[in-house]
């Protein structure tokens, strides 16, 4: 249900956020950036989550394709986000908003002294109206680049989950280049339709993910899932839409029909 005034998480995925070769989008990096600090100007407070760190430094390198080994995927991963940050730091000033950075890993939340001083941080910055700009610390951690770890984080939609469960927020946005949970494959089924609100994670919704390799699979809706399960644990409502049109973010925000919402017991913990 739409409030005055929320803590809102909005999360935008590579493909939202830079080109087929890498490079940054920054018609929707512009969008968005001119959006949020809309938004924080109403009075709603703002998180930005983003990816895209990896592809953005490949490019900026002029490697031919994203890096395979582990320890050339970190420094790509730290070209890139200097990138990232700059233009996002660039365009909130635009709009006369001031951003800060966060770079977070798997001990930051797991650790509970480490999780508090985290969520203090977050605190403060909210009060003094800046939009903290966060992103897994790919450098010094391989929870998301290298798979088959035992890990907390392993993606940037469960890291947003995370960061709005530990920031209590009221809303969780996902932007994908995917409109949001379909009851099939729409690219197979032309009859598939578009779930616009999930009450709950049943089984039968949990099978819409599909398994690895599948068109919603291993960093795609598999993880969206994941990351609706912590944050309507957490009481946060969550929403997926496609990042093609960001204009949508404050439809969303109205709690209207975008994408799928995915709408948190009244009785989860906040």
């Amino acid at each position: 249900m739409r409030q005055d005034r929320q803590r809102l998480v909005v999360k935008a995925g590579t493909s939202t956020l830079t080109h087929e070769s890498g490079a940054p989008n920054l018609r929707r990096m512009t969008q968005l950036a001119r959006i949020l600090a809309d938004l924080r100007g109403t009075g709603h407070e703002v998180i930005l989550v983003f990816s895209g760190a990896i592809a953005a430094g490949t490019a900026r390198l002029g490697l031919p394709e994203r890096p395979r080994d582990l320890r050339m995927k970190q420094a790509a991963a730290a070209v890139g986000q200097c990138r990232m940050m700059h233009i996002f730091d660039q365009l909130f000033a635009e709009y006369n908003q001031a951003a800060a950075q966060i770079l977070l890993t798997e001990d930051d939340v797991e650790d509970s002294g480490r999780a508090k001083h985290l969520q203090s941080t977050f605190s403060a910055l909210l009060e003094m109206g800046v939009i903290p700009v966060v992103n897994e610390n790919d450098s010094v951690s391989s929870a998301e680049i290298e798979t088959g770890r035992q890990k907390i984080l392993g993606d940037n939609d469960s890291l947003s989950a995370v960061v709005a469960k530990l920031c209590r927020a009221d809303l969780l946005i996902l932007l994908s280049d995917i409109d949001g949970l379909y009851d099939a494959d729409p690219k197979s089924d032309p009859h598939a339709k578009l779930l616009h609100q999930v009450d709950a994670l049943t089984p039968e919704i949990m099978q819409m993910a599909g398994g690895a390799g599948s068109w919603r699979g291993t960093g795609g809706m598999a993880t969206k899932l994941s990351a609706a399960r912590i944050a309507m644990d957490a009481g946060c409502d969550m929403v997926i839409a496609n990042g093609a049109d960001m204009e949508k973010l404050y439809e969303i925000i109205e709690g209207q029909d975008v994408g799928t919402r995915f709408l948190a017991p009244k009785e989860a913990a906040r």
